[in-house]
């Protein structure tokens, strides 16, 4: 059980690799979890010109927190080129649960409004930090700094972590071989 705020989700527990299970969170689609942990997450957060996140489960949440902030925008960072992007910026990544190398691009005006720029980098769920980590190296290829990095959850050993901000921690389940 999870409980946000006032919220409560039952979580269910899946498999991710052949010694791995996590408690699966997914923002997406959940109004109420993204705007209530929004409103609380905002509060902690120090001043910024930009928030920052990774495609996909992220948005909904940088949304509602920039709403809260009253930024009139935020930057994503793709995890495939598209066509329109103009001298993209790439880092590579491995995520705990995509399991494979990702690629995550920051469009070249993207980078442009964030250069010289005190961001704060948003995601879902930080775990191994890799994300958030090849994140924080794109935006710091365009120039950025990064003041904080904030989630709704941390998982493992990314919850003892001092320099994120987040709302609740997620269990690990380690499969005995």
């Amino acid at each position: 059980m999870l409980k946000i705020g006032n919220i409560i989700r039952e979580l269910p527990i899946i498999q991710v690799s052949e010694d791995l299970k996590i408690a699966s969170f997914v923002v997406l689609g959940d109004t109420e979890v993204a705007t209530d942990s929004a409103a609380i997450i905002s509060e902690k957060l120090p001043e910024a010109d930009f928030l920052v996140t990774a495609e996909a489960k992220g948005i909904p949440f940088v949304h509602e927190v920039a709403k809260n902030l009253g930024m009139p925008r935020y930057i994503v960072a793709r995890k495939t080129l598209k066509a329109y992007m103009d001298r993209p910026l790439e880092k590579t990544v491995r995520s705990i649960t995509t399991q494979k190398e990702q690629t995550l691009i920051l469009d070249g005006p993207d980078a442009d409004l964030i250069k010289g720029k005190r961001v704060i980098l948003i995601d879902d769920v930080i775990s191994t930090g890799e994300s958030i980590r090849a994140l924080e190296e794109l935006v710091a290829d365009a120039g950025a700094e990064v003041v904080a990095r904030a989630a709704i959850l941390a998982e493992g050993d990314a919850a003892e972590r001092e320099d994120l901000i987040f709302l609740g921690k997620l269990p690990l389940f380690p499969i005995e071989q």
